[in-house]
């Protein structure tokens, strides 16, 4: 079968600690029932700088300069380990501070919703144009538009509060205005969120650009899989974000939808682009979301009750390239697919049931052969204080006692098949990004480098969040070593062909006799 493969992937983290303060939910909620709370008066003090960001470990595996059993080899917590060769740039994706994101949602407005203070404005101008990544970006001149002076921006916020505010270290730099007299659905703080969602997704794209070889030129669909929903009160989620992304990032030959799932949505999505590349319908696709503002300090009192830094300060953002088997990157097993059927049942093992040993074992497939299961990678410093328990730990127990009750483990070796096929969560909790997404660069190099065969990636979601059933979510596929045989559509290569001919040139010759 001539699977698709996955040619590179790309992996963005912004900092955002003032959204954290006042986009975040669990910030908003509060400021709405107790303003006065002594959590809001903590919460400032508790928040991390840019540099304390970038050093912090996880996040370093995130973007590839460490791998994520190099990770595990940290001392926790992590967060009183800093590494010490630290980089905001790494071998998948970079680290932005705040300020240059910000630019970046005014870069990526084409309704000019985005104002911004002028000597802020100015300031992060110089850096986005001197960025290796965003300099080609379309939209930069409107950074060359004249700022606001603040005090027509206080105005606007703070008495006629008619705008999202925008803040910088705890200052007022701008805000994104109403798309809309009355619209909800184009409301100022709407908009936001879907600019951020925007931005941070390009982001993302633009590194994939930069640490592979496809060009923007070269896309020829895109699906965007965030947890946002974009459009007016007559079609609140109608879309589309993915032709909005690649717009800026110049990818003039794409067409492109989204797709929904919660935070199962980027497997959904992509299963859906090795379907479509594999059918021959699309060559080179693009998977990819963007951040989400709501869960930045979602577990924000915790962490500060317990004296904490906030982890929650960071944006998400991935892209994947899916395309056409070339014999060389890992293969998408489209016929190893798992999934949770609405039958299927909620509880953890009918879950993992249906996204694992299902469809392993309709294929033949051994737990033993997989060597890298990718399931819920939320980092557990952020999970654990909240009482969420290690998340990615939990999942493995569970593949590994399965694997017991199907008896290809013994019940003492839980710990080593553990240790053997998982790894330390180190994703943001930004819903749609943990599930499985953080692990596709790491194992497709490891794939490459002929250290694992197989990798399991699985993405899980959480449908009774929408009230509309009670329903669990997840799908799952195999990446795999590519074996270097690409399928030419007529069932035999070309040797064969040539001595079917040279057979039928001899038998004709015969003939003729």
């Amino acid at each position: 079968m001539n699977f698709a493969v996955i040619k590179g992937a790309s992996y963005g983290l912004i900092q955002a600690c003032n959204m954290v303060v006042h986009q975040g939910t669990t910030q908003t909620s509060e400021k709405r029932k107790n303003p006065d709370s002594e959590y809001l008066k903590k919460l400032p003090e508790q928040l991390r700088s840019f540099e304390e960001a970038v050093q912090y470990p996880p996040n370093q595996a995130y973007i590839g300069n460490i791998t994520p059993h190099e990770l595990g080899d940290i001392p926790r917590p992590w967060y009183e380990n800093p590494f010490k060769d630290a980089n905001r740039v790494g071998k998948y994706g970079e680290i932005m501070p705040e300020d240059e994101f910000i630019g970046l949602i005014k870069v990526v407005d084409v309704f000019e919703l985005v104002f911004l203070e002028k000597n802020f404005q100015e300031s992060v101008k110089a850096k986005i144009t001197a960025h290796p990544v965003l300099k080609s970006l379309k939209g930069l001149a409107k950074l060359d538009k004249d700022g606001m002076e603040m005090e027509e921006i206080e105005k606007i916020v703070q008495k006629e509060h008619a705008a999202e505010p925008i803040y910088y270290e705890h200052k007022l730099a701008g805000y994104v205005k109403k798309a809309h007299d009355y619209d909800q659905a184009l409301s100022a703080h709407v908009m936001f969120e879907n600019l951020v969602s925007k931005a941070s997704a390009v982001y993302a794209l633009a590194l994939l650009f930069q640490k592979t070889s496809l060009k923007a030129e070269e896309v020829d669909y895109i699906i965007e899989a965030s947890e946002e929903a974009c459009g007016d009160m007559n079609q609140r989620g109608g879309g589309n974000f993915a032709k909005a992304i690649g717009e800026v990032c110049d990818c003039v030959n794409a067409t492109g939808s989204d797709t929904r799932g919660f935070c199962a949505a980027p497997v959904h999505a992509l299963i859906e682009a090795a379907s479509l590349v594999q059918a021959g319908v699309y060559k080179n696709v693009v998977v990819l979301a963007g951040g989400a503002t709501a869960k930045l300090g979602m577990n924000g009192k915790e962490h500060v009750a317990k004296k904490l830094p906030v982890l929650e300060d960071l944006l998400g953002a991935f892209a994947v390239h899916v395309s056409e088997n070339d014999g060389v990157s890992p293969v998408i097993r489209t016929d190893v697919i798992g999934k949770h059927k609405i039958g299927s049942g909620g509880s953890p093992q009918a879950v993992t049931q249906a996204l694992v040993t299902e469809p392993l074992e309709k294929k033949g497939i051994k737990l033993s052969e997989i060597d890298l299961f990718a399931v819920e990678m939320q980092n557990p410093e952020i999970t654990e204080p909240a009482g969420a328990g290690d998340v990615p730990k939990a999942n493995y127990k569970m593949i590994a006692a399965l694997g017991v009750k199907q008896g290809e483990f013994d019940r003492a070796d839980i710990e080593n098949q553990v240790a053997r096929f998982g790894m330390p969560g180190f994703a943001p909790t930004q819903g749609h990004i943990p599930s499985g997404i953080p692990v596709i660069g790491h194992a497709r190099d490891m794939i490459m480098q002929g250290k694992i065969n197989k990798a399991m990636i699985i993405g899980k979601g959480s449908l009774f969040l929408g009230r509309l059933t009670h329903l669990f979510d997840g799908v799952s596929f195999v990446m795999e070593n590519n074996t270097g045989k690409v399928d030419t559509g007529i069932g035999v290569d070309k040797e064969e062909v040539r001595k079917m001919i040279a057979e039928a040139m001899r038998n004709l010759a015969d003939s003729l006799k």
